[in-house]
């Protein structure tokens, strides 16, 4: 029998790899069942259900490697990168998804607590925590839904060579601003971002994009925090947050 390897694992989630299959238990049930329906909606490269058994999911591997990691230089091709910016261009272009996403009203809450938690428990300097979040404000303006994937990391999209060959973890997938997919994948890879944009084919508002960096870091450091993983590593969300302040 293969290595049984952990892929993750916390309160929430765990994700087991045993050979080329991937199996991820979750708590909640809701987030599988959005993460079928989208992938069988989805317009690009998916990974393969093999079996759905509540509260397990059984999902083959995609062929490839992450296009990189937080933190780490890509190593992938400035093609490879302007690929997945093409790939979301397709996937934002397809009909939405019929459940709704998150309203900016949410969005702002969870940045009003988080701030305050930060603040609160001096996680983050006080100037560094009112300026990104200054910027993150201003993503929050109006915006026509597209389907998102809601959860676009660098370690989601597959590639081999300059062709992605799967996106995965599509739990988070809804109708949603489209500049939040870009800001997602390119979160501490900003060398990539007009690779990204170019292969996306679109103009957007590369201001927008950096709100939604300080946003998202700024509200998910305390969850990393509380769930074994690191904001404070070199080029990971906290170093997102102090490039604001150059």
């Amino acid at each position: 029998m293969d290595e049984v390897e952990v892929v993750v694992a916390h309160r929430e989630r765990t994700t087991l790899r045993v050979g080329d299959v991937f199996l991820k238990v979750d708590a909640d049930q809701t987030r599988l069942d959005v993460e079928v329906e989208a992938m069988a909606m989805a317009p690009i490269p998916t990974p393969e259900v093999l079996w759905r058994k509540p509260p397990a999911l059984a999902i083959a591997a995609v062929q490839g490697t992450a296009l990189g990691c937080l933190g780490q230089p890509s190593t992938a091709s400035p093609a490879a990168w302007a690929a997945a910016g093409a790939a979301i261009r397709t996937l934002h272009d397809a009909p939405l998804p019929p459940w709704p996403g998150r309203s900016r009203e949410e969005i702002a809450a969870e940045l009003d607590s988080e701030c305050e938690w930060l603040l609160a428990n001096d996680v983050l300097p006080t100037d560094l925590v009112i300026r990104n979040r200054e910027l993150a404000e201003t993503a929050l303006r109006p915006w026509t839904p597209v389907f998102i994937h809601g959860d676009l990391q660098i370690t989601h999209v597959f590639v081999d060579g300059d062709k992605i060959t799967g996106v995965i973890d599509w739990s988070e997938a809804a109708q949603g601003d489209a500049l939040f997919d870009l800001a997602i994948l390119t979160l501490g890879h900003e060398e990539h971002l007009a690779d990204v944009v170019a292969g996306y084919g679109k103009d957007v508002d590369l201001g927008l994009i950096r709100a939604w960096w300080s946003l998202r870091s700024l509200v998910v450091v305390r969850w990393l925090a509380e769930h074994g993983f690191d904001p404070h590593a070199p080029g990971c969300e906290i170093d997102v947050l102090r490039k604001v302040m150059n």
